[in-house]
């Protein structure tokens, strides 16, 4: 199935806007940003941001507010793509570059999701045996085939509601903060002027929290997300494009600073109770979970697995999804989450979820600690996220591809300035190397 051009077609009726009593600040009218923010604290990020706090106390709370602002423009500019064009990012990038271009993009997205995924159903697999015990082989198995089942046999519009509500897991973190005593002046100052070695460990750890924070399978699903909404076959009036162009923007505000809020009280919560008494490198999912202890008590366990499985459930179908988005559409196949496989549609597209799903539980079994392979999979997120997103600021920033809708100076400045600081920590990264 093609998606259709974003040009008006000669012969379409006019679409008429829909809810448009419904302000773009309305919670019924969150969705794709809500949802991408809520799957970047997946796993991988709760032990990232947790390794953070654990080693290297407040002095890594600076990352949250700096990379919010990053996050949430480079957000918006594939958001905008989706939307605007009716296409996925690949479909995009297929269309403007050469197919060496298209196909390492594409390559990059897959590895590193594949690893993520991975390392996600891993830790969701030992969360539960931390919990309640068994074998967390068979945890894995079993997630792996939960989350292919809900994408292949839920609708899309049952998906998008049911994601959302497993968002609330993650506020955990924020009751912890107002649980314990904190040293409130050390934290502003920290804030302020964090007193931070800049060395090996250190720089691994930023790669780590700007890859978490500013992920590349983010990037394609939102486009995704937003593509699907304006696949509608009619053509939009300018007033109802600029309607949910506002949308967009209230709705990506609303998810990033949700996911950056969250990464930045599970930093505070671990400096606050791991960190007492020196840097402490966090190596099991049992160590992580103390950081709940202040609220949960011995129940701190049944928490932290609460908390991962139900953002795992969020994350791992949004890394395969993301994943058969992008490889359906360099290829040329249909590529929608609307397709039912009981009508013969999407079995490619579907294809390439089961096969990502199916690695990543493959994965699992190999001897890899699963905080150390969440670690890793976000710094490899950091390296793989800075080419794709100078890809995308050059799509956004063309009028052959974005129409009269090409994203404006401030956004593109606020974009670039994300590629730049993500180049420059991912250097300084490498040179300690």
């Amino acid at each position: 199935m093609r998606a259709p051009s974003h040009r008006p077609a000669a012969g379409r009726r006019r679409a008429r806007p829909r809810r448009s009593a419904a302000s773009p600040y309305s919670p019924r009218q969150l969705g794709a940003g809500l949802i991408t923010g809520a799957a970047d604290d997946d796993p991988s990020g709760i032990a990232t941001y947790s390794q953070a706090g654990a080693q290297f106390g407040y002095a890594m709370l600076w990352t949250m507010p700096l990379t919010l602002p990053l996050m949430v423009a480079i957000q918006l500019v594939s958001a905008r793509i989706g939307y605007v064009t009716r296409r996925g990012l690949a479909a995009n990038i297929k269309r403007a570059f050469a197919p060496p271009v298209l196909w390492l993009v594409v390559g990059l997205l897959v590895m590193a999701n594949t690893l993520n995924l991975a390392a996600d159903i891993a830790a969701m697999a030992q969360a539960l045996h931390l919990a309640v015990g068994g074998p967390r082989g068979g945890y894995a198995v079993g997630i792996g085939a939960l989350c292919l089942a809900l994408q292949v046999f839920m609708r899309y519009q049952a998906y998008v509601r049911w994601l959302k509500w497993l968002t609330l897991a993650l506020l955990a973190y924020v009751a912890v903060a107002f649980t314990i005593e904190l040293d409130w002046g050390e934290l502003a100052r920290q804030l302020a002027l964090p007193r931070l070695a800049l060395g090996r460990d250190a720089l691994l750890m930023i790669v780590a929290v700007f890859g978490t924070t500013i992920s590349p399978y983010l990037f394609f699903w939102q486009a995704a997300l937003e593509m699907e909404s304006g696949r509608d076959g009619l053509t939009r009036s300018a007033g109802e494009v600029r309607r949910q162009l506002r949308r967009i923007r209230a709705d990506t505000l609303v998810g990033m600073t949700f996911s950056n809020l969250i990464g930045f009280f599970i930093i505070l919560a671990t400096a606050a109770t791991l960190h007492v008494g020196g840097g402490v490198r966090i190596e099991t999912s049992a160590q992580a979970a103390e950081a709940l202890r202040p609220v949960a008590g011995d129940l701190c366990f049944l928490l932290f697995c609460l908390g991962i499985v139900g953002t795992g459930l969020l994350a791992v179908p949004v890394l395969a999804g993301s994943a058969a988005y992008a490889v359906a559409e360099a290829a040329g196949l249909s590529a929608t989450l609307d397709a039912r496989l009981g009508r013969g549609e999407g079995h490619a597209f579907y294809a390439v979820i089961a096969a990502a799903t199916a690695g990543g539980v493959a994965l699992c079994f190999a001897p890899v600690d699963p905080v150390e392979e969440l670690f890793w999979a976000a710094v490899l997120n950091g390296v793989v996220a800075l080419p794709i997103m100078a890809v995308m600021m050059v799509l956004a920033s063309r009028r052959a591809v974005m129409g009269t809708h090409v994203i404006g100076p401030r956004l593109r400045l606020a974009g670039w300035c994300a590629t730049v600081a993500m180049g420059g920590v991912v250097a300084a990264m490498l040179a300690t190397l």
